[in-house]
């Protein structure tokens, strides 16, 4: 049985996998849904300070506190930003990495420098709407435990080593139909790359509201 670790998205909580946690631990496996540090029920926690380092150091904490030697983790969206850097840094603790329609940086890049104009523009005017250095969510259709999100953690180039290639399970996930998504051309990137498994879902980025079956089916696989 494998331990997962969840990492969601920005705005967003652990709470965004709870539909798929108990499915996976009636299956046997340890879980962990991670709430990011300024995010959610940690958002009293939210300063200028905070950046992806930060939220790197949430996720290492974790697998060091709980022991954890056979992690699949799973990004969402910006949390493949945060497992790229996890992995890179304790690869002795990781069995396989999943990005849901997530980032998947290379060493030196931030998310905000990998987005287009359009998504530039979008963090801009989520950081007016906060407070300079936090960003708000202004996408009606947003769910409603959606908070703001540290700025900094968008702005910080990650640091890789190479030491992520290593993982020898590493999964993607596109959302074929996330109009607008940044994301396009990290699947054209990864698609025909045989160290990669690629998957292509006829949905929007929401995977856990959009495509549950078929999400909890490719993490499940990712930990055989």
């Amino acid at each position: 049985m494998a331990t997962f670790v969840l990492v969601p998205g920005v705005l967003h909580g652990g709470w965004w996998y709870r539909p798929l946690t108990g499915r996976l631990r009636a299956a046997g496996h340890e879980v962990y849904p991670v709430t990011l540090s300024g995010v959610s029920e940690r958002g009293h926690l939210n300063n200028g300070a905070i950046n992806l380092d930060t939220h790197v150091q949430d996720v290492l904490g974790l697998l060091e506190a709980e022991q954890v030697t056979d992690a699949v983790l799973v990004g969402h969206s910006y949390g493949g930003m945060v497992i790229s850097a996890v992995a890179d840094r304790a690869p002795e603790r990781v069995a396989g990495l999943v990005y849901a329609d997530a980032f998947v940086p290379r060493d030196g890049e931030s998310a905000h420098a990998i987005v287009d104009d359009l998504w530039k523009q979008r963090y801009l005017a989520g950081a007016a709407a906060g407070n300079g250095h936090t960003m708000v969510g202004l996408h009606p259709a947003l769910d409603p435990r959606a908070t703001v999100h540290p700025m900094g953690t968008l702005l910080q180039p990650v640091r890789l080593t190479g030491a992520v290639d290593g993982i020898a399970r590493r999964v993607y996930i596109h959302a074929e139909r996330f109009e607008g998504t940044p994301f396009l051309e990290t699947y054209e990137r990864l698609r025909d790359d045989p160290t990669w498994a690629v998957h292509a879902l006829p949905v929007g980025h929401d995977l856990v509201r959009e495509a549950p079956e078929e999400f909890l089916k490719i993490m499940l696989a990712a930990a055989e």
